[in-house]
């Protein structure tokens, strides 16, 4: 049997809009989908899944028409399905080790797991059993995927939860980070509301290392976990940078998505769009979002600026494919060299062509640049999404916490444990830039880690 793929609003009409790219399953296509599934007697994709969700069985629910059943398999491992069935790259994990892959296209796991959780959104709440109270409260600094796995679990075992947020808004990444039309806000919102309906408290506009410190935490609380992602972006280091029209991913697709910048009443707008050309340098998921959401702002050309080719490119396949459809330009092999700038406004990008050579250590062929090479490229907005790094307040949390050379926080990969005796940390401010669900693994296991140490008081044993 085929692959059964997810309807999609067609790309003349999507690229103008913040509607939502991909409309979902019917039951009728969840369960066509769903009985493609071999049930295989070890599952791989359960192994390719960084929070262990038993797909097997799950989609075997769907297949018999029990979505009731399915959701609360997934929920025994996952608390965010309907953000998870969206922006996760389930090509490159549980779905890349599906057997049927072999010989054709794997299982739509990710399709199936959003088509379940938007089902049951529609349902009246189901009863979720929480522990009695233990008496015990744990702060945990930022709301993102990290955070808010670790306060569904934790609050499910009886703990008092309190989330921090920096931001007016509650859902870190998820909320500032990607963009309506991959992820709209409303799913976001009822997954925040479902832990506020289980007694979570969350505490915006607080940014923890300059009202509060670590220490002020554990004064009123018995553990913290840091989960505050890495969301301090990454420049090119060349001329040109501050010119008006320059920004960062992270500004351009905060103020879009989180402030609203579209609205002609915005209190933080950005650059009128309408008729001008934008170039977007970078060829990650952030780049396809900052060069779709410009498509959608009015640009009159939009294109990606990446330095090596599209085999290299580490956004996700579809996101890449619908930027394609939707009239995104992409320039490969391309290096910008200088921002070029009139009367303090962006005019153009100098960049230069490159060819690929020997591999680096990342395994990709590294781009070598041509020489004499050196075009101009007529641009009105440069969008720089080049990566992103921890923000520097950071070290202002918690002196006495231990640092990696790059900026992380050092902690075990398995329990969040810090150098600091109550103190825990998960996600991208430990890893580094990475994917929704592995940040959630992160929060999960930090969970599991803060519930003994809150039971048995023992620090390192």
């Amino acid at each position: 049997m085929p692959r059964t793929e997810m309807p999609e609003v067609e790309a003349e009409a999507r690229a103008r809009s913040f509607r939502e790219v991909n409309t979902g399953y019917t039951t009728q296509l969840a369960m066509l989908e769903a009985s493609r599934c071999l049930r295989c007697p070890r599952p791989k994709c359960i192994e390719g899944c960084p929070v262990g969700v038993r797909i097997d069985e799950f989609i075997g629910l769907v297949a018999a028409g029990d979505i009731a059943g399915a959701a609360e398999v997934i929920a025994a491992d996952n608390s965010l399905p309907a953000v998870c069935g969206r922006v996760c790259p389930q090509e490159s994990q549980c779905e890349a080790v599906c057997v049927l892959g072999a010989k054709g296209r794997p299982i739509a796991i990710g399709h199936l797991e959003r088509f379940v959780a938007d089902e049951m959104r529609l349902q009246p709440p189901a009863e979720v059993a929480v522990a009695e109270p233990t008496g015990k409260r744990v702060a945990i600094v930022g709301s993102g995927p990290a955070g808010l796995a670790c306060a569904s679990d934790l609050i499910r075992l009886g703990h008092a939860v309190t989330v921090y947020e920096a931001l007016h808004e509650p859902g870190g990444v998820l909320v500032y980070g990607i963009p309506e039309y991959r992820l709209p806000k409303e799913i976001v919102a009822a997954e925040i509301d479902r832990l506020r309906d289980l007694g979570v408290q969350f505490v915006v506009n607080a940014p923890i290392g300059k009202a509060e410190t670590i220490d002020d935490l554990l004064a009123d609380h018995d553990a913290v976990f840091i989960a505050v992602g890495a969301g301090l972006p990454r420049f090119l280091g060349i001329q040109g940078e501050n010119l008006i029209g320059v920004y960062s991913a992270n500004e351009f697709l905060t103020r879009v998505n989180l402030m609203r910048a579209y609205l002609p009443d915005a209190e933080t707008p950005v650059y009128d769009l309408r008729g001008r050309r934008a170039v977007v340098i970078g060829g990650g998921n952030t780049a396809m979002d900052a060069v779709r959401t410009a498509l959608r702002l009015g640009a009159a050309d939009a294109a990606i600026l990446y330095r090596r080719t599209e085999a290299e490119m580490p956004a996700r396949a579809e996101e890449v494919r619908h930027a394609r459809e939707e009239g995104v330009r992409f320039e490969m092999l391309t290096a910008p060299i200088e921002l070029i700038g009139e009367e303090g406004w962006l005019r153009a990008v100098r960049v230069q062509r490159m060819e690929l050579g020997d591999p680096d250590e990342d395994g990709r062929r590294r781009p070598v640049p041509i020489a004499g090479s050196e075009v101009e490229i007529p641009a009105d907005v440069a969008i720089i999404a080049v990566g992103n790094e921890p923000n520097p307040l950071l070290r202002k949390i918690s002196p006495d916490l231990e640092h990696t050379p790059r900026g992380t926080i050092a902690a075990d990969p398995e329990t969040g444990r810090t150098s600091k005796a109550g103190v825990f940390a998960g996600g991208d401010i430990v890893t580094g830039g990475a994917t929704v669900i592995l940040a959630m693994g992160a929060g999960r296991r930090a969970a599991a880690a803060i519930d003994a140490y809150l039971e048995n008081g023992a620090w390192g044993g």
